[in-house]
């Protein structure tokens, strides 16, 4: 069998076996949790009601969006992140089918022991498949045999990280280097690029990874289409592309390739469910708390002269403007007595703090140690200026007051909580606020979210850090 036949057997075998995973994962969960309660009959009843092609077709969908299969490392942390993705999207679906259809009702503890074990089988379905890709390619098998040009430091890089993933199958087989002059060449060489014509005809090679410094790059357009005329396929390291930590992909526009760059969190089916989340907790909040708004509107009407709500202009994602709202805590002339209170700001940089400040009401010393006072937020969620987990929305002037490197805050849309409103709010100081908001962003993930949410209502209980 062929290098080549090796390889698509092994992608079709992988696949087959995944499928096969999550048709055992059904009957291995009746299994447990018939071991683990009393509930046979119901958990068998209820089995018959999980439509396991459909989970099979989410699974094929979710895998390509999340390129489960794509190219190699199959294994590793990547590929397990990847499959956690993939099959949390399918358990997303099954979960919102079971909460607004009756017919597909399955209980959340078969559904939860059965994408559990899901999981494992597919992660287990990877380890078996690297250990037999392993062994394979030590007698030859599936290996791709590739020559790097350029003998530089990005050309050293590329080799070192091949041989530090010996699973991925890649042979060295030398240096096309972009200088005659090999002297400094650490490694085989093949020839210098002029001789990339005779190097593809004598030597066996799959692929030829171009790494070359960027003020050399115009000399390869030859090389590559050289390469693409033999079949060889190219790979073209963007090492001269890699600018601090910001993310890079590739998109299309129309035929015009473009590289993007950014430092915000790009997933497009996460950012998707964090939305769907946000949408559905807002909603509900502002359904249920709607007799407590009630009550505390009549409470701050009582309380002081002035409307209930104090609506003000803040900064949301990108710079834009929108009018947050929130119940009034203050007296109606808070704005004009800023100025004379400056001078007892307990809070460094751009913001106000003032544990007793006197602008605020009775009632609005209660709204804002309980935090009520930022429910009525929950509408600028269920609008899409806000999120329930995102960086405190700013003023304008806060922002044009910003240090440089602090305006990254802006880059996602903003939120009611986020680390600052977990980590002790007016008892941390400004510059670490901003360092906490910009770990929130570099950081971002679905679950990272969900445990903020977690521990902001402790928090919330015990009022700390709150004024």
């Amino acid at each position: 069998m062929s290098k080549q036949a090796y390889t698509r057997v092994g992608d079709a075998a992988i696949r087959l076996a995944d499928l096969a995973a999550l048709v055992f994962a059904l009957p291995l969960a009746v299994r447990v949790l018939e071991l683990i309660g009393p509930w046979a009959g119901v958990v068998r009843q209820d089995a018959g009601l999980l439509r396991i092609e459909l989970v099979l077709l989410l699974w094929i969908a979710s895998a390509w969006l999340h390129r489960v299969y794509e190219e190699r490392p199959r294994a590793g942390i990547r590929a397990v992140l990847n499959i956690a993705r993939a099959i949390g999207v399918v358990a997303l679906v099954l979960f919102v089918a079971e909460a607004f259809d009756d017919r597909v009702s399955t209980g959340h503890g078969l559904l939860v022991t059965y994408f559990a074990n899901a999981f494992v089988l597919l992660g287990a379905n990877r380890a078996a498949f690297r250990l037999a890709a392993v062994a394979a390619r030590r007698r030859g098998y599936g290996t791709r045999r590739y020559a790097v040009v350029g003998a530089s430091t990005q050309g050293r890089e590329v080799v070192e990280v091949m041989e530090s993933h010996p699973d991925w199958g890649f042979q060295f087989a030398g240096f096309v280097t972009l200088d005659p002059d090999r002297r400094h060449c650490r490694g085989p060489v093949l020839g210098s690029l002029s001789d990339l014509g005779r190097i593809l005809e004598e030597e066996v090679l799959d692929e030829v990874v171009f790494a070359v410094p960027r003020d050399q790059f115009d000399l390869i357009d030859p090389a590559i289409e050289l390469c693409q005329e033999q079949g060889v396929k190219v790979r073209i390291s963007l090492d001269m592309l890699r600018f601090g930590s910001a993310r890079m992909h590739l998109s299309m526009l129309n035929d015009l390739p473009t590289a993007v760059f950014s430092r915000t969190p790009s997933d497009s089916l996460a950012l998707a469910a964090k939305r769907f989340f946000d949408v559905v907790l807002s909603g509900l909040a502002l359904l249920l708390m709607a007799p407590v708004f009630v009550g505390i509107g009549l409470a701050i009407k009582s309380g002081s002269p002035g409307p209930v709500f104090f609506r003000q202009l803040r900064v949301g994602r990108n710079g834009r403007t929108f009018q947050m709202v929130k119940f009034r805590s203050m007296y109606q002339d808070a704005e004009a007595r800023l100025e004379a209170l400056k001078a007892h700001n307990e809070m460094s940089g751009p913001v106000f703090k003032m544990r007793k400040d006197p602008r605020v009401t009775k009632i609005g010393r209660f709204l804002r140690r309980t935090s009520l006072d930022e429910f009525p937020q929950f509408w600028n969620v269920l609008v899409g200026d806000m999120s329930i987990v995102g960086p405190r929305p700013p003023i304008p002037n806060e922002v044009r007051q910003y240090k440089r490197w602090q305006r990254r805050r802006l880059l996602v849309r903003p939120g009611i909580t986020c680390i600052w409103q977990i980590s002790g709010r007016n008892n941390i100081d400004f510059d670490r606020w901003m360092e906490l908001d910009l770990e929130y962003i570099d950081t971002w993930s679905l679950w990272g979210d969900l445990k903020i949410f977690l521990r902001t209502i402790p928090a919330i209980i015990g009022s700390r850090g709150a004024s």
